[in-house]
């Protein structure tokens, strides 16, 4: 009978790590910080920066990207978090950032995801982040510009600053969750998407409700 190898199951299991940490848990992470880069465009760029800054939640940057941790980028990303967080209580502000959104979030969600893929060469990271940020990021910008276009319809603008604070919550929340668990990041993203489209589908409802009902046809005089 022979004896068990623990220097080869060592080295599988090293094995079978390597993806995982190279591969798996960055795409997770990625897809988590996209999500909420779709809600907000800077708030978890500053958040990954200062994780990276002072070495919280194990977070590392590919070497491409280790100027997000540099003081001048995180001040710089707290300021323009700062200017986003109150003109999204401004109404028709709060639309102007959404279009520009449309924009600028998917760039922030590709340039987040991509910083993860720390073992990976600049440009491979680079190409991962694209995948995986920029179409999340602009799928979950293009539901809350839904809500937004909704909320606006049904009370006027005056619901717009309570949803932005939900969506300060949930960008937020996102993002501490992608970087303590990752790997319920997927779960995350189907209960956030679920939330934010049937918020969507309720104010279109109440919208629908409030419309006035269309003459089937014309009085003459």
């Amino acid at each position: 009978m022979t004896g068990i190898d623990f220097q080869d199951l060592g080295q599988a299991a090293g094995a079978a790590t390597g993806p995982l940490q190279t591969w798996v848990l960055p795409a997770l992470l990625g897809l988590g910080l996209a999500s909420a880069t779709g809600l907000r465009t800077f708030l978890p760029l500053l958040m990954l920066a200062l994780a990276a800054r002072f070495g919280l939640f194990g977070i590392e940057l590919n070497d491409r990207m280790a100027w997000l941790a540099d003081w001048p980028a995180v001040i710089a990303l707290a300021i323009a978090a700062v200017i986003e967080f109150a003109g999204d209580k401004i109404p028709v502000v709060d639309h102007g950032l959404n279009v520009l959104g449309g924009f600028t979030r998917p760039v922030a969600g590709a340039v987040a995801a991509g910083s993860v893929f720390a073992g990976l060469d600049p440009t491979t990271a680079a190409v991962a982040g694209l995948i995986v940020g920029a179409p999340t990021a602009l799928a979950f910008n293009a539901a809350q510009g839904g809500a937004r276009l909704a909320s606006t319809a049904t009370t006027g603008g005056i619901g717009n600053p309570v949803l932005s604070l939900i969506e300060d919550v949930l960008a937020f929340g996102t993002v501490i969750l992608a970087f303590l668990a990752p790997v319920l990041v997927p779960v995350l993203m189907i209960v956030l998407a679920v939330l934010v489209f049937r918020l969507a589908r309720r104010m279109r409802a109440r919208m629908d409700a409030r419309s006035p009902a269309t003459p089937s046809g014309t009085q003459s005089s």
